[in-house]
This record gives structure tokens, C-alpha cells and sequence, in this order.
């Protein structure tokens, strides 16, 4: 099997942290919680910007095919607000869309939070990258990843043969 170096984009979407009204929590929080579940080196690429569904999907689509992330996290924009439009981004860039992944993170959200069944994340693929939206609080950031990230590792190497090593312990812990 190849060898291939594993590359992960982070996107905060969110019009208050873009302006810098508002420092960005859930970026890092992504960051940190992937930096405890990967054990296999990786690059890193990561962004905030505004809830416009144009710079989503442009942003989705330049972390995609041109700075080649096998995966690429978003947290924010996932609401039921108007301003809220990144699953219509990742949609309208996404090849393929995996309700697996949804299912279960709503499923796994609704134990703890009741407004869960309000979060309209998504996830997908668009050539070799895995997209996985997530909610804009840290710990549901932590609860959503967790809930399907065992799936992860296979869903790359079907992609493109990526190879990539995870904590399970750390991975398996229920995060609430």
C-alpha cells in the first residue's frame, strides 16, 4: 500500500469571527480534539470565514482540489437560521453525501442535547476528500466527532488509499 501524508483543513464559519467581534473557540476545539484521536503525522490547513454560501463553497472546493485535504472539518453555519447555509455549501460541492454520518451524530447529540434534532450538519465527498460539517459549540464539535470518526480511517482509504492511525481509547470515550 502507498504511502500517502495525511492533510486536514479546518474551517470556522462564522461572520462574528471573521470580523474579529468574536474569538474563535471551535476551530481549536476541532484541532484539538483530532490532534488527541490521530496518532499518524499530518498537515494542516485552517480558515475562518463569513456564513456566505458562495466563500463556503469556494473554500470547500480550494480545500479539496487544490490543497488536497483528505479530510476537512467545518464547525459552524449548521443552524436554523437563515445565516446558517453551510450543509447547502457542502452539498452543492459534494459528489456524494453520507447520511450515516448524520444519523448518527444527530442520534448521539439528541442523548444529551434536546435541540439537536435543530442541527442540519452533513457530510461527504467531493474526489478524495472526506467533508464532515460539525456544530459551532465545542462540546458538540467533541460529541459529533466522536460518534463517527471510527469511520473515518476506512472512508479515506476507499478514497485514495490513505492510511491513517487512530487513538481508539481516546476515540471511544463518551464525550458529553
Amino acid at each position: 500500500m502507498k504511502k500517502i501524508n495525511i492533510k486536514i483543513g479546518f474551517i470556522t464559519i462564522s461572520d462574528r469571527a471573521a470580523c474579529n467581534e468574536y474569538e474563535d473557540i471551535s476551530g481549536p476545539a476541532m484541532q484539538d480534539w483530532i490532534k488527541n484521536a490521530v496518532l499518524s503525522p499530518y498537515e494542516i490547513e485552517a480558515i475562518i470565514i463569513e456564513d456566505e454560501q458562495s466563500l463556503i463553497e469556494k473554500t470547500l472546493i480550494d480545500f479539496s482540489d487544490n490543497k488536497h485535504c483528505h479530510l476537512i472539518l467545518t464547525t459552524g453555519g449548521t443552524g436554523p437560521t437563515t445565516r446558517d447555509v453551510t450543509p447547502e455549501a457542502t452539498h452543492a460541492v459534494c459528489e456524494r453525501i453520507f447520511d450515516g454520518f448524520v444519523q448518527q451524530m444527530r442520534t448521539v447529540s439528541l442523548r444529551t442535547v434536546p435541540t439537536a434534532i435543530l442541527s442540519r450538519q452533513t457530510a461527504g465527498t467531493r474526489g478524495s476528500s472526506l467533508i464532515i460539517n460539525l456544530p459551532g459549540k465545542p462540546a458538540a464539535i467533541a460529541v459529533c466527532l466522536g460518534a463517527v470518526f471510527l469511520a473515518v480511517p476506512k472512508c479515506l482509504e476507499l478514497l485514495d488509499q490513505s492510511n491513517i492511525q487512530i487513538d481508539l481509547d481516546f476515540i471511544e470515550q463518551k464525550f458529553e
